[in-house]
């Protein structure tokens, strides 16, 4: 699974990666620096934690993603 998200203070877009096949968890921000994970949840948790909706231009967008990775939401 991949998203790509417009941010709103970035000419660059956020990137997230969920690539199960290949153990290959990661996020690229707005200032184009990363963060890497070891498991689905930690990025899921690392997104809950750090952004919102009111953060990139389209909200909807967000939100679907959202709830595309709902499954690795560990409550």
């Amino acid at each position: 699974m991949e998203f790509s998200l417009k941010a709103k203070d970035s000419a660059f877009p956020c990137e997230v990666t969920i690539d199960e096949d290949n153990g290959r968890y990661m996020i690229r921000k707005a200032d184009t620096s990363g963060e890497v994970f070891n498991t689905p949840e930690e990025l899921v948790q690392w997104i809950i934690d750090n952004w919102n909706n009111d953060d990139f231009q389209d909200q909807e967008q967000f939100d679907w993603m959202m709830k595309e990775i709902q499954v690795y939401i560990s409550y």
